[in-house]
């Protein structure tokens, strides 16, 4: 538990720290050391047994999303850093809004990090609900109309979900207090997994359809999804990034959290076909709105709906294979999503526009961007031979094996979006260069700010994992697979 604390108390500590240091460049080197160690930290976690005390709970599940977290945090803020400095020279950012992004930035790792690591219900949803707040403020970074309209949208609607999430965890340890009576007790996980099957179903129905709504307006799944959008157009491209790379996988992780206790409870219902039903929708809408999307972040933030809508699918279906389907989709999305707004955020920059039909040849002005684009929409695509074409065959073909029917709309889903995908990524990435939005000079000579290695780390992991998976790391998914039921 130990080690769980120093994960949690470094991005806290590097929160206050970072709030009081001067100068962009110093506080974007300690935002990428305070990285830093809360990753090695998380790595000392697979050295040991898992265990669980009354403040934090260490299992199967939650040590890789952990790791995940921590390691996309890392590459983010070093493509924060260059990404950061660029919209410094160019007048967008002034010294003084640095000091609070960065102090932001680690605050919404401790919040992301306590979240998945809490083994408490309420600390949980606080956690969860700290996360929106951080992000609410770096959202609304820039200070323009439009981005403040974000930003208001985002937390009134996810603020709306969150309280809906709080009734349901009022209504869960209402539920747990006639067992297990007054306490702590009734709100920790390891003791509620323990006494579930004795809990009355009724009420257990009522907390999870409500949790399900309130942490799916954070999972930004379908007819909730409206904040998300503008969100990712409207903030820096690094929030972006670990909005669709990780806070979309705590909300989701608390989703899941509580679709264990339900299958511990032999009487209450199937969360399945709810999950099923929302995740059908989402994918279906965002495929279709893929389309229609002319702002480049907007249309990659549809597409992590899209993503969202498959993994809530596959945890919906459950069993074996679907639900390692959908572990290794959190995965893949987690990776390849951040990899591709890290392409995309240098992109803008070069071009100086968001506007798909004024950002064109990019293999050509700048190769190593564009080919790195252009492989990232390859792989969220779904194309072999990446990480995520494995989690969706694997998926594909569990559904097909047990419910024929619901495999038509995943297929006709995942086709809809691919189609986009192939459409808008020929814009990017090839043909004749233009010139740099409100000026006349021509994109191949600006300089690309920043470095491109956080983005082919990312794309390397899903295109070793697309080859070829570890023993151990099959045997863990697995493992948490049975957990999930």
């Amino acid at each position: 538990m130990s080690v769980v604390a120093v994960i949690v108390a470094t991005p806290l500590i590097g929160a206050a720290v970072l709030a009081l240091v001067p100068g962009h460049r110093l506080g974007a080197r300690l935002n990428i050391g305070f990285s830093a160690v809360t990753l090695l930290a998380s790595l000392v976690l697979f050295g040991l047994e898992p265990s669980s005390g009354a403040l934090f709970v260490v299992d199967a599940f939650n040590i890789y999303l952990i790791a995940l977290t921590a390691f996309v945090g890392l590459t983010t803020s070093v493509f924060s850093a260059g990404y950061i400095a660029h919209e410094i020279a160019v007048g967008k950012l002034d010294e003084r809004k640095l000091r609070f992004y960065h102090a932001m930035y680690q605050a919404f790792m401790f919040t992301m990090l306590l979240a998945l690591s809490a083994n408490n219900l309420g600390v949980m949803w606080v956690a969860v609900e700290g996360a929106t707040l951080t992000t609410v403020l770096m959202v609304s970074l820039y200070r323009t109309a439009a981005s403040i309209e974000a930003a208001w949208k985002y937390f009134i609607l996810c603020g709306v979900g969150i309280a809906l999430a709080l009734f349901g965890t009022i209504l869960m340890y209402m539920a747990a207090q006639p067992v297990m009576g007054p306490g702590m007790a009734a709100m920790t996980w390891t003791e509620l997994m323990g006494h579930v099957a004795k809990i009355s179903p009724a009420i257990l129905n009522l907390a999870f359809v409500f949790l399900l709504i309130g942490y799916g307006t954070k999972v930004g799944l379908a007819p909730l999804h409206a904040w998300l959008p503008d969100a990712h157009a409207e903030g820096p491209t690094p929030i972006s990034a670990v909005l669709s790379g990780l806070l979309l996988n705590v909300a989701l992780y608390a989703v899941l959290r509580f679709k264990m206790l339900l299958a511990a409870n032999g009487q209450a219902i199937a969360p399945g076909p709810l999950m099923i039903a929302m995740g059908l929708a989402s994918l279906l809408l965002a495929g279709l709105m893929l389309y229609r999307r002319r702002d480049v972040k907007r249309f990659f933030a549809y597409s992590s709906i899209e993503h969202m809508g498959i993994i809530t699918f596959a945890f919906g279906m459950g069993g074996p294979l679907a639900n390692f389907a959908g572990l290794l989709h959190m995965a893949m999305h987690s990776l390849t999503k951040s990899a591709i707004f890290y392409a995309v955020g240098h992109a803008v920059q070069v071009t100086g526009t968001q506007r798909i039909e004024r950002i064109s040849g990019l293999t050509v002005s700048h190769p190593a961007l564009g080919w790195g684009l252009l492989a990232g929409v390859v792989a969220i695509a779904g194309l072999p031979p990446f990480g995520v074409f494995m989690s969706e065959f694997l998926l594909v073909t569990s559904t097909f094996a047990r419910q024929p029917l619901l495999a038509l709309p995943l297929v006709v889903g995942i086709l809809v979006a691919f189609g986009a995908l192939v459409l808008r990524v020929q814009q990017l990435c090839f043909g004749a260069p233009g010139m740099v939005e409100g000026s006349g000079v021509p994109v191949a000579e600006v300089p690309l700010q920043g470095t491109l290695v956080p983005l082919y780390a990312h794309l390397a992991l899903v295109l070793v994992a697309g080859v070829w998976l570890p023993g151990p790391l099959v045997a863990w998914f697995q493992a948490v697979a049975a957990l999930l039921g």
